[in-house]
């Protein structure tokens, strides 16, 4: 299968509010003091809001694209052909196919939400793929081990050099070739017709945080993401250009900085009207805690010094990341996992 270019839907032109936040070069990284610097640009946000942009992450807009229109010729499979590929949702694991409707968003409506997963290309989390994921493996292990090694190593060493802690403390817990459920992700909204927008109240996905350790959203121009910077902010709309991608905190390094590190609150609503009728279609990276991950919260004198020292053992678990990330996907709120859906094969 030889995949068309990709052409991204136009920006929307109405009116809309968007939040102002952070912009960091990671090609500013790899220069001299450069890691101290972004460090210290950081202690100025990442406390207070959960999320920034980052650029120069050192992919090219070709390597992008060509992510989505496998994304795009995936959704374009035989519904039949995308279910034989189901992830094993009631074991808590997203490896392979979500289903259009696998959740209830309110009672007796589900979701317009599907996606696919793909996980790192390490033993413990081989499966079975369509022929289109097959064909561009490489390419999608290349992009995924970049993202996972390269783009957020270098984000997780800024943050434990902003915390005092050693450098590679999170890093540790998130090594590419541990088992964990970091992956790309495949998404796509289904657009719905005025008269179901008004029924869900024009949500899409209702507020919340990601568990894991860090997610990376690419391009968008179909404006439905919203952040809430802080408990007191209304809802803002987050904007990712060409040549950006937004980072999003979560809520394992939440966790372990105890509370320090802020985990973002976002949400998907319907829309504007000009983009209404368009299917909104994502590409996303996922960080996810390993099974060598402790999930023990940490201490340093930075913490100490902005008040978010470890002053209690009573939140730690003597599980791993891995093992808390799961048990959260199993345990969903509102989850309704379809049923008749084939299983992972």
């Amino acid at each position: 299968m030889n995949l068309a270019k990709y052409e991204h839907p136009p920006e929307t032109q109405c009116p809309l509010k968007y939040a102002s936040i952070v912009t960091i070069n990671l090609s500013e990284y790899d220069r001299p003091g450069g890691k101290e610097r972004l460090a210290q640009k950081f202690k100025q946000y990442v406390h207070q809001v959960g999320f920034f942009y980052i650029t120069n992450i050192g992919l090219s807009q070709e390597e992008i694209d060509l992510q989505f229109a496998i994304a795009k010729a995936f959704f374009e499979l035989p519904e039949e052909e995308r279910l034989r590929y189901r992830a094993p949702l009631e074991e808590g694991s997203y490896n392979g196919y979500r289903p259009l409707g696998a959740l209830s968003l309110f009672p007796g409506m589900q979701d317009t939400l599907e996606f696919y997963s793909i996980f790192k290309s390490i033993p413990q989390s081989k499966r079975s793929h369509p022929d289109l994921i097959t064909k561009y493996s490489a390419e999608i292990e290349r992009f995924s081990r970049f993202m996972h090694e390269d783009v957020s190593f270098k984000i997780l060493r800024i943050l434990a050099t902003m915390l005092e802690l050693p450098e590679d403390q999170f890093v540790d817990g998130n090594r590419y070739e541990d088992e964990c459920d970091s992956s790309i992700r495949y998404m796509l909204y289904h657009a719905r017709s005025r008269e179901e927008n008004k029924a869900f109240d024009d949500v899409y996905f209702r507020g919340h945080t990601d568990k894991g350790t860090m997610t990376f959203l690419f391009q968008q121009p179909i404006s439905a993401l919203q952040v809430q910077q802080t408990k007191d902010k209304d809802w803002e709309y987050l904007k990712i250009p060409a040549g950006s991608v937004a980072v999003n905190i979560a809520d394992t390094l939440q966790f372990l900085t105890n509370g320090y590190l802020k985990s973002g609150f976002h949400r998907v609503i319907a829309p504007p009207n000009d983009q209404a009728h368009l299917d909104r279609l994502g590409l996303l990276y996922f960080v996810r805690p390993t099974d060598k991950l402790q999930w023990k919260s940490l201490d340093s004198p930075f913490l100490q010094k902005e008040g978010y020292g470890k002053t209690t053992t009573q939140n730690d678990q003597d599980v791993s990341g891995l093992d808390w990330w799961r048990a959260g996907v199993r345990a969903r709120t509102g989850a309704n996992y379809i049923s008749s859906a084939a299983r992972t094969t």
